[in-house]
């Protein structure tokens, strides 16, 4: 299979991951996707306010899957750049220059390259 670009690859990666561990863990994978489905569900946060949260966990914790995963989840909800960019910076003076690194170059990589595949 061929991927237009790295984030579209590592989507991909993770994707496949998931699978594989959900076809070994079903019971497992399950009860984690409930949690988590019922975390990002619509309360008195939305769910764009709660995509930019998880981006700057992600940041923080310098988790390179998640950090793509909730850069598109931010975009898919309709979070703007400045927005974004905004998060990250929340998320750099809490991790510093981990997480400054992080969001000068993985973050704006996925927002160039997820736009891109929209057009």
């Amino acid at each position: 299979m061929e991927f237009r670009n790295s984030t579209e690859a590592a989507l991909h990666d993770y994707k496949l991951g998931l699978g594989t561990f959900t076809q070994k863990m079903p019971d497992l994978a399950h009860h984690y996707n409930a949690f988590t489905e019922a975390c990002f569900k619509e309360g008195e946060l939305d769910q764009k306010q709660k995509q930019l949260i998880a981006l700057g966990i992600s940041l923080y914790s310098q988790d390179e899957y998640c950090i793509i995963y909730h850069t598109k989840g931010c975009l898919d909800q309709g979070a703007t750049e400045q927005e974004i960019l905004e998060s990250v910076g929340v998320a750099a003076a809490f991790g510093g220059g981990a997480a400054m690194s992080q969001a000068v170059t993985l973050v704006q990589e996925c927002m160039t390259e997820l736009n891109e595949l929209k057009q």
